[in-house]
């Protein structure tokens, strides 16, 4: 019972697994910002490339 006990304890007093869920929630926001960053960036570059296409007298580039 008391070897249970102790194992219990070591269970909960081990903070690896909780530093390593930390570092991948961490990783994970750093993922979805650099998303969304890329996501923005390519619609409006591709807006700049419709307008510069329009202005010289070709057709538009269909944007996503």
């Amino acid at each position: 019972m008391k070897k249970l006990y102790l194992g219990v304890q070591r269970f909960i007093n081990d903070e690896q697994g909780v530093t390593s869920i930390e570092y991948s929630l961490i990783a994970l926001l750093i993922a979805l910002v650099i998303i969304l960053a890329v996501t923005a960036a390519g619609t409006r570059v591709c807006e700049t490339f419709r307008d510069v296409a329009t202005m010289l007298g070709g057709a538009p580039a269909a944007c996503p």
